[in-house]
């Protein structure tokens, strides 16, 4: 009787896991995939992501922007102050501000980053916070000029209120409008322009010769010599070490070739020097290494193998 129970349930399985195979094909039974066990296809489309962008644009859909934050998030600049910016999140601005001396950069509001003011135009928002200054440092961070007039060559670069003090090279003047150092005629500011720095004017010359930016001898200097740019506006420019200006060929040479200079490096250079510079020794390509000096061997003595022979003649 039991055996013939276990028959007929059998049979009912068989004929149920036979129907549900012919109206899901997909549905796998046998070792290792018991009935109740459902392998469903991939899903193309995630509902949950989807729903929770769709509530994301209808925020975005329904927010009303406000002057700090005209986006729900993000970093957005003050209208007024250029140091001033406002970290948005879900629409709630917070108010931040830059380091004395740096204005906040407003070029992609994905990022939060203040920036020296050369780099940014704040002209539509000029204020700027209240300066901590400290010596030489008219704010805690930035390029300044010297403080004492006419000294146009030196400029002051602060962190945090210490400062270092750079020079420009020679002919050039520190331009506060740019942080760097520049010509004197691109700078525009009284005491520190061509005509304050240079003891020298540009001859009056004809159109033609103006186009090629004519060159002259600085008087008191053989070494340096001045560009007249288009013939009006003097550059002050220098020949290497051991030449100087020579002003029959408008360009520099060495100091033995030009009569009215000749002498000009001697109480700096040596002849050896000058020739040293005018004719410089080649540079070798190959270099001998010094001889390696062995040291007493690390290594373990090896034993010593006794041949066959020597064997027997011990044993003899």
């Amino acid at each position: 009787m039991a055996y013939l129970q276990i028959c007929i349930v059998a049979l009912v399985l068989g004929s149920t896991v036979a129907s549900a195979q012919q109206q899901r094909p997909n549905f796998r039974v046998g070792p290792g995939h018991p009935p109740s066990q459902r392998h469903l296809p991939p899903r193309t489309r995630d509902p949950v992501r989807e729903a929770a962008e769709a509530i994301k644009r209808k925020e975005v859909e329904e927010y009303e922007s406000s002057a700090e934050c005209p986006e729900p998030n993000g970093f957005y600049p003050d209208s007024k102050q250029c140091d001033k910016y406002y970290a948005c999140l879900d629409g709630v601005p917070t108010e931040r501000l830059c380091p004395d001396g740096m204005v906040f950069n407003d070029y992609s509001p994905i990022e939060e980053k203040c920036d020296l003011p050369y780099n940014i135009d704040c002209s539509q928002r000029s204020k700027l916070q209240t300066p901590q200054p400290s010596q030489h440092c008219p704010r805690k961070n930035g390029y300044f000029g010297h403080e004492k007039p006419g000294i146009c060559d030196k400029f002051y670069y602060c962190v945090d209120g210490q400062f270092n003090m750079i020079t420009c090279p020679v002919g050039l003047v520190f331009n506060p409008k740019t942080g760097i150092c520049t010509w004197p005629d691109e700078v525009g500011v009284t005491g520190c322009k061509s005509e304050d720095i240079f003891e020298f004017s540009c001859p009056k010359v004809n159109e033609t010769v103006a186009v090629t930016h004519p060159r002259y001898a600085d008087p008191d200097d053989c070494q340096f010599f001045y560009v007249c740019v288009n013939g009006e506006i003097p550059r002050r420019n220098g020949c290497k070490l051991g030449q100087v200006f020579d002003e029959q060929k408008e360009t520099c040479d060495w100091a033995r070739k030009v009569p009215d200079c000749a002498d000009w490096y001697k109480d700096r250079l040596t002849d050896a020097e000058l020739d040293e510079l005018e004719n410089p020794k080649p540079k070798s390509t190959t270099t001998k290494r010094p001889p390696r000096v062995r040291g007493s061997s690390r290594r373990k003595p090896k034993p010593k193998v006794v041949k066959e022979e020597d064997e027997e003649a011990v044993e003899e």
